[in-house]
Formats: structure tokens, C-alpha cells, sequence
């Protein structure tokens, strides 16, 4: 490694190199595409080894005589950083990405990673950062005091010090200039830091960062597949490895026919809904702040849209096997439903079991019961007052279009809350009272429970129950508004003459399987075999809205598309009033669409849906994909897969039951020129839109989130009284011996 110590050669014109090796890499020979960067070897970032008596030292005279024989030996070294440091395009990019990820608990075991592990200075320049190296800086002194969490050690967001080191090292990836510092960082600080919180930061990293465009992050359930993945199918998997068998095993829900929650654990324990609500909260983390780059727009309503979704969605399966909707959790009562999630860390035991029918105990060093009734009071009271109080004593009205974003930030708490100090953090803390009921006090030092990591949350029923207590808050306030009119909805000119499915609204269930690969260790002249874990999952027949609009306006004028599907009775039988069924209705799609005059068909794929996503590609398919592309010299556009917020597009309808169910699918065409004001206008807005924004951009649609259904409807005939929002009753049936 070349140093500027004052002890080496400091010959004019002459680098120092510390052994013939690295001499070697300098003079271009094929050792240059591990993908080193060379600029380590002359601008003096740290040594790439000890300095013994014994090493070779090769000096390297450049003269200035030499100039127009070697025109510029910077610009030669930049060519084979390019080289050597892989490229920035998207098929090197994603190479590096699935190589950081592979074997997650193990020493990497590509060359080009450990060499940058064993060698790089993340101080060495400060210039390769946008912050000059204090974020570099700050994580350093921690690492060499020795006050990192240790690896092999269970990671939970929401414990404060585990979080604070894992945005340390997404601070670093943040603030670099080029993939190479992203890239050299990540590398360096996977050999040293904690496996989840590495983990943690370099997805929030790639998704927040431009230097992630283009790459598509490997599903967290083939990374870390011990939090998805019964403990039986994990010792499977591992006895598979040892006895060099391959196998596919299966994975079971949680419970048995006992617990009647056992019929709907097919929706909280579906891998890519889990998928769905841990990268919503890493595209949107409470701990965000505008200083990282820019202004997470409507995170506060999006925060409430997206949990009132998934509530919803599972208030639908439950109508589809005979259960009543879920029921809210009060801090006074008994949590009802006990929860056995069968399943391990990696490091650090099992998952805590909570019993059936416990009382809500204090725990110790996070909350009182009592501070959760006062933080819910508070908030409560700011919703009947109309505003809440900010941290320097004034008022801020909430009662205006603006209000659920500002309540969104403070029942979370984020970091965009308005006064976190009084109104607490009511979601946050919740998880965490939640999680750690099998043991309050500490007495067993269990790890924490799924509560406490939001890719296992859905998993638990508790986590329903405390979604429903909140999203009756935010209905108390949506309730304090009033009544759209007639004025407010119609859409002057534009009437909706029919609507139509094309195909069959038919549910079944299918078989998926994923790799367990990363769960078992690697041993010494033990080669991997295949092993899989195969899940029952819920999926759909595609199918086609058609829906025939009139437009009486200019030629070209812009709409917004809006569908719901809303529940028709209640467990009952009972005929639900418009009013009732609104807070049950999912969101199907929200889209834009260019009207031209007279009378005109709008088709719409449900693949298609803006809420959500289609199957992740897989982590050795992403591998390969990436190998080809590199090893062909071509460019790799995995796009379509880019986000993996959303709800698995297989999920967009709810099971319903063998002899079907009704509901009442409405459209509403809105103003889109109005809807859209101020933002781009391309149509498409990132494709998950709906619930999940667009990324480092304003929400495209100015409407609330929900719109026209956000609202009180004391009266059908409001809605039923326009010509742009029309509903028609379709049948969902559920086939138990379908194939796909």
C-alpha cells in the first residue's frame, strides 16, 4: 500500500509500494479486476498490509521526462478504478449488492469484497463524501472503542442503541459520491458490524440513496430466512446440509384447528405481505429526517392509508371464513389471543410465546400501561379540539386537509412529530409493550418478540387488534370533518356508463418455494445443496376492469381512475349501510388516464394495479441475472422489480368462501388535472403509487388518501347522485381443488 509516512521513500515523482503484489496490480496485470480501486494505493487511504521486516518494498519512479511516454498516470489509474471497482452501471451494481448479501452471517467469501474489507480506509479521503467523512468519522470512533453490537447477535430496530449504530452506517453509505465509496464501505463494515444491523442499513441505503437506482434488493426472506421460517423447517434444512441431501420442505402455519386465528394465518404469515409492510416502513422510516436528503411527502397520511389497508384486508378475510371483523385492543382489557410464532433468531433463542389472556403489564425501561392510556388521552383531546400543540407552545390546526398527515406523524411518533415529547409515540411503543408481554420484567432476558421487528409483526393477530385501536383514532378524526357534496364530488361533463370484468374473480391457493440456503453455515469440504422451503399461499386469476366513460369535455382531458372493493354484509348477513362499508373498502387501483371525447373504454389489467407488486425475483436469480450481464458486458434493467412496497398482486382480492361472496366494486373518474396539479406528468408515478409514494417525490394525486370514501356518508344518494362515480356488485368465489 502506498503511504505518505514520513519514514518511507519520499523521493520526488516515486510512489512506494509495500510488496510486489500490489506492485503488480498497479502495472495492469490481470489481478487489477478484483475489483480493488486503485486511488487506495496513491492517495495515501490506509495501508493494505503490515509493514514487516521481511516484505519486498518495489518503488515505482515517475519522472516527468516519462510524461509523454505514459501521457497521465492519474487518468490511467482512473481507467482501471473503472475497472477494478466494477463500474456503476446497474449489472455491476447489482452484482456487488447480492454479493454483500450472500452468506450474510459468514466471512464474504468473494476475493474482490475481502480485500476492500481487509484493506480499506474509510478515512483515507474524505473527499469520496458529500459530508467530508464526519459521518465516516463518527462510526470509526465507535468501531475502534469497541462499542458496537457484537455479530451473532440478535438486531431489533426498535431498540434505540442497535437502531442508532445501524443508521451510523446509513449515514456513511448516504453521503457518498460514487458507487465505488458505497460499494468499499458497505464491504468494509460487513466484516465488522452486528448482521442485521448491516442488513438493516445497506437495504435503507440502496433505497434511499440515487446511487441504489436501478438495483433490485434481494428478498429479505432468502437473506434472513430464520425470521420467516418455522424452527423445524430451519433444523431440516440444516440436517439436508450435513447429510448432502437436497429437500423441499413445507412450511406450516402457526396454531392449530384449535385456535380459531388459524384461518386467517395464511394473510399474516404470507412472506410477501410481510415483505409488503417491512419495506413500507424502511421506504418510510420514523426515524427520518429531511437532512438525509429530502422530505418524505405524506408520510404522516400514508402511514395511516397503509395500515388501514392492511387492516382492512384482513378484516375481509375474515369475512371470508365466517369470523366478525377484528376487534380493537384497549390498554384496560385482556389481550385475548396468544401467540406461538415457532420460530428462532439465528442468534439469540426463540421468538417469545405470549399466552392466551393476559393483562397488559408495565414494561420495564420502555412504558407504564398508565403512560400508553395518557399518550392515547392526549392525542384523543387534540382530535375534539381541532389542533394540537407544538413543542413551542402554538397551535397547529389539524381540522384541514393537512391534518391526518400531522396526527399520522404524532400516533406514530416520527421524527416528523410536531411535539414527540408530549404526545408520545404511540404506535412505536405499542409494538414494543406488545413484544415483550412473555417477559416485562426482564426475568428471563428473552429476546424480542415478532412485535418488535416489522417483517415477523403481521405474523402475531395482537398486531391487527392494535392496528384497528389506532385506525378508529384516525376514523374519529376523518369523522370530525364534513360530508362531501354533491359540489365536491362530481366531475363536471364525465359520466360512467358501465363497468365490467373480463375473466373470473376466482381465488385459490398455490404453492411457492424459496431458498433456505443462507439459513445453514457453511462448513469446510461441505459443499450446499439445494434446499428449499415450500409455502401455501393465497393467488388469484387475472383479470380485466372495463369500464365505458363518457366525456363531454376537451378531447385528451386528463382523469383519475379510482376503484375500491367494498364488503357488502357483515358476518351476520346483515346488509352494511355505505356508510359502514366505507372503512372496510380496499383499495384495488388509482391510475391516470388521458379521456378523449364521446364515449371511450378504459381497460385495466389487474396486473397492473398501483398497489401492488408482482413476485420478487429470486436471490440466485438475481445472482444469475447479474453474473450474465457482467460476464456478457451488458447493462441489466430489472425495473419492473425495482420496489417491493406494495401488497403482493396476488393478494389484490380477498379469499372469499367455495359458494362466493358479493361486493360492491365502485369507480370513481375524478378531475385529473386537479388531482394532479403541481406534479409530473407522467402517468405511470413509480408504479406503486397508491401506498407507497414515489421516491424522493411529491404524492402525485392532491386528493386525500381514500378519496371519495375518506369521508362520512350519512346518505347514499350523494354518491349515487353523480355521474363520475358508479358501483356494480361482483361475486369473488374461492376454488379449493383449483391448479394453477
Amino acid at each position: 500500500m502506498i503511504s505518505h509516512n514520513k519514514s518511507r521513500d519520499q523521493r520526488p515523482g516515486c510512489v512506494v509500494l509495500s510488496s510486489k503484489s500490489q506492485a503488480s496490480r498497479l502495472s495492469g496485470e490481470p489481478k487489477v479486476a478484483a475489483g480493488l480501486d486503485k486511488r487506495w494505493y496513491i492517495s495515501g487511504l490506509g495501508e493494505l498490509s503490515t509493514t514487516t521486516t521481511s516484505m519486498k518494498v518495489l518503488v515505482l519512479c515517475v519522472l516527468v521526462a516519462a510524461a509523454a511516454a505514459w501521457p497521465s498516470f492519474s487518468e490511467e489509474i482512473g481507467v482501471h478504478f473503472q475497472n477494478d471497482a466494477g463500474g456503476s452501471d446497474n449489472a455491476h451494481k447489482q452484482q456487488d449488492i447480492n454479493h454483500l448479501l450472500d452468506k450474510i452471517y459468514e466471512h464474504t467469501k468473494y476475493p474482490d469484497l475481502k480485500e476492500i474489507a481487509e484493506n480499506f480506509n474509510p478515512l483515507g479521503d474524505t473527499s469520496i463524501y458529500n459530508d467530508q467523512g464526519a459521518a465516516a468519522e463518527t462510526l470509526m470512533k465507535e468501531l475502534t472503542d469497541h462499542r458496537l453490537l457484537e455479530q451473532h447477535h440478535w438486531f431489533s430496530l426498535f431498540n434505540t442503541r442497535q437502531r442508532e449504530e445501524a443508521l451510523m452506517l446509513f449515514a456513511v453509505l448516504n453521503q457518498c459520491k460514487e458507487w465505488y465509496c458505497f460499494r468499499s464501505n458497505a464491504a468494509y463494515f460487513r466484516e465488522k458490524m452486528n448482521e442485521g444491523e448491516f442488513v438493516y442499513a445497506l437495504y435503507v441505503g440502496v433505497i434511499h440513496s440515487k446511487l441504489g437506482d436501478g438495483i433490485v434488493l434481494p428478498p429479505l426472506y432468502e437473506i434472513t430466512p430464520h425470521m420467516f421460517t418455522n424452527s423445524e423447517v430451519i433444523d431440516k434444512a440444516y440436517s439436508a446440509k450435513m447429510t448432502q441431501k437436497p429437500g423441499t420442505f413445507d412450511v406450516s402455519f402457526t396454531g392449530t384447528r384449535k385456535n380459531k386465528e388459524q384461518r386467517v394465518a395464511y394473510f399474516g404469515e404470507d412472506i410477501g405481505m410481510n415483505i409488503h409492510h417491512v419495506t413500507w416502513h424502511m421506504d418510510f422510516p420514523f426515524w427520518w429526517q429531511d437532512s438525509y436528503g429530502y422530505h418524505l411527502d405524506r408520510k404522516g397520511e400514508l402511514f395511516f392509508w397503509v395500515h388501514h389497508q392492511l387492516t382492512a384486508r384482513f378484516d375481509s378475510e375474515r369475512l371470508s371464513n365466517w369470523m366478525d371483523p377484528v376487534d380493537e385492543l384497549h390498554w384496560d382489557d385482556i389481550i385475548h389471543e396468544g401467540f406461538a410464532p415457532l420460530t428462532s433468531y439465528k442468534y439469540g433463542g426463540e421468538f417469545p410465546v405470549r399466552p392466551d389472556n393476559i393483562h397488559f403489564e408495565d414494561v420495564d425501561g420502555v412504558a407504564r400501561v398508565h403512560d400508553m392510556e395518557i399518550t392515547e388521552s392526549r392525542i384523543r383531546d387534540a382530535i375534539a379540539h381541532g389542533y394540537i400543540t407544538a413543542t413551542d407552545g402554538h397551535t397547529i390546526d389539524i381540522r384541514q386537509p393537512k391534518g391526518i398527515e400531522i396526527l399520522g406523524d404524532i400516533i406514530e411518533s416520527s421524527m416528523y412529530s410536531s411535539n414527540a415529547r408530549y404526545y408520545g409515540s404511540l404506535h412505536n411503543t405499542a409494538h414494543v409493550m406488545l413484544g415483550r408481554q412473555g417477559d416485562p420484567h426482564g426475568k428471563f432476558n428473552l429476546p424480542p418478540g415478532v412485535m418488535e421487528h416489522f417483517e415477523t409483526a403481521t405474523r402475531d393477530p395482537s398486531f391487527f387488534r392494535l392496528h384497528k385501536y389506532m385506525d378508529n383514532i384516525f376514523k374519529e378524526h376523518t369523522d370530525s370533518f364534513p360530508s362531501y357534496t354533491h359540489d365536491d364530488l362530481e366531475f363536471d361533463g364525465v359520466s360512467i356508463d358501465s363497468i365490467a370484468i373480463d375473466g373470473h374473480l376466482t381465488t385459490f391457493f398455490d404453492d411457492f418455494q424459496y431458498s433456505l440456503i443462507n439459513a445453514v453455515d457453511s462448513g469446510e469440504n461441505i459443499e450446499d445443496v439445494e434446499i428449499n422451503a415450500r409455502v401455501h399461499r393465497l393467488n388469484h386469476e387475472e383479470f380485466t376492469y372495463k369500464i365505458t366513460v363518457t366525456n363531454n369535455n376537451d378531447d385528451g382531458h386528463l382523469a383519475t381512475i379510482r376503484i375500491f372493493l367494498c364488503p357488502i354484509k357483515d358476518n351476520n348477513g346483515i346488509t352494511l349501510s355505505i356508510d359502514e362499508a366505507r372503512w372496510l373498502c380496499l383499495e384495488m387501483d388509482k391510475f391516470w388516464e388521458k379521456l378523449p371525447s364521446g364515449t371511450h373504454t378504459i381497460t385495466r389489467s389487474s396486473k397492473d394495479s398501483s398497489v401492488t407488486v408482482p413476485d420478487m425475483p429470486s436471490f440466485q436469480s438475481l445472482k444469475q441475472q447479474a453474473d450474465d450481464a457482467v460476464n456478457g458486458g451488458h447493462d441489466l434493467d430489472l425495473s419492473a422489480y425495482e420496489r417491493s412496497c406494495g401488497i403482493p398482486d396476488r393478494m389484490l382480492l380477498p379469499k372469499s368462501k367455495p359458494g362466493g361472496m358479493e361486493f360492491n366494486l365502485y369507480v370513481a373518474v375524478t378531475d385529473g388535472a386537479k388531482d394532479t396539479e403541481g406534479h409530473n406528468g407522467d402517468l405511470k408515478h413509480g408504479g406503486t403509487h397508491a401506498q407507497c409514494g414515489v421516491h424522493g417525490e411529491d404524492y402525485p394525486d392532491n386528493r386525500p388518501l381514500g378519496y371519495p370514501l375518506d369521508r362520512r356518508i350519512p346518505d347514499e344518494r350523494v354518491i349515487d347522485g353523480v355521474t363520475n362515480i358508479k358501483h356494480t356488485v361482483v361475486t369473488i368465489v374461492h376454488d379449493p381443488d383449483h391448479h394453477a
